[in-house]
């Protein structure tokens, strides 16, 4: 059997800034001194004169971002996830929200697969923060060949957008012919009909595990991808909930405020279902080998099969 191909969502954004470079000459870059660690370094070395080292200061690059913005640039901001949506949030809030200005930001190392960083830069809240800023759309893309779809139509999108990336190396799950990215689309990648199970992220390869460890125990799982958060593709969800009565939502964030509170919110006014949310349970991380972290807080294949098995034996 074939190693499974393992490609960080980071990576694949790095390379796609270059190819979108020759495109589109109003394209800038901006980093936060992690030009090395959120790849924006291949944008660099390609195109110097339209990348900016703006320093350790989120707050005053999303300021400059709006700017560039207002001049007709189409400028990706980028740093940590703990930095860019939380230290920088009045700045996005007030500065690119309120104006609807066309700044992307790309947010890497986000949730606990930062791993040995530890609880300070595991930033878990990330999704909750920028899902409720009004117009800003929020993007957690799966694997290398969604994350390069998702900076694709980014740039296509004339507004504020949120990207999701990660630091660990993850499986890629989209490598087929048919495979579409639409902004506000999920993805059904398996059928099934005892239960949905609705992930974004990383979490998308592990819930497809956890649904072939269900299928050995007589338990057919739906799994739906939703790689745009908000707007959240409410008519496929509701679908879905109705079709196995049952949901659970996964998430390498916070329960609160994340994909779970977004499905929950959809479906408690059109289709009240019974959901069980699995990710991050009002707690920091803490440091450790990232694989190690996401075994411990039940968010690998193993913890998912045995969080959802529990739930169905309710």
């Amino acid at each position: 059997m074939s190693e499974i191909k393992k490609i960080a969502t980071r990576d694949s954004y790095g390379r796609t800034l270059v190819e979108l470079g020759k495109k589109y000459e109003n394209l800038v870059v901006l980093d936060a001194d992690l030009a090395a660690a959120t790849k924006t370094c291949m944008f660099r070395d390609a195109f110097p004169d339209r990348h900016f080292n703006c320093g350790i200061a989120e707050c005053n690059m999303i300021g400059i971002a709006a700017g560039l913005a207002a001049t007709g640039k189409i400028p990706f901001v980028s740093s940590f996830a703990m930095f860019a949506a939380g230290r920088a949030f009045e700045q996005i809030r007030n500065s690119v929200g309120y104006p609807h200005l066309n700044v992307k930001i790309a947010a890497s190392h986000a949730g606990i697969s930062v791993g040995e960083d530890g609880a300070t830069h595991q930033c878990n809240e990330d999704i909750a923060l920028m899902r409720v800023i009004p117009g800003m759309v929020v993007i957690n893309p799966a694997d290398d060949i969604e994350a390069k779809a998702a900076v694709k139509a980014a740039i296509e999108y004339d507004g504020p957008v949120y990207l999701r990336l990660g630091r660990l190396a993850v499986p890629v799950i989209n490598d087929r012919p048919d495979y579409h990215f639409e902004m506000g689309k999920g993805v059904v990648l398996k059928e099934g009909k005892d239960v949905t199970m609705i992930a974004t992220g990383l979490t998308v390869a592990a819930s497809l595990e956890a649904a072939q460890m269900l299928k050995q125990d007589g338990i057919d799982a739906k799994v739906i991808n939703i790689h745009t958060i908000k707007p959240l593709d409410e008519e496929l969800v509701i679908a879905a909930a109705k079709e196995t009565g049952k949901v659970v939502t996964v998430e390498e964030h916070s329960v609160i405020g994340g994909l779970g509170s977004a499905v929950c919110e959809c479906l408690s006014e059109k289709a009240p279902t019974p959901v069980k949310r699995i990710g991050i349970y009002d707690v920091y991380g803490e440091s450790g080998p990232a694989l190690e972290l996401l075994h411990k807080y039940g968010l690998d294949g193993e913890g998912i099969y045995r969080q959802t098995k529990k739930f169905l034996e309710k």
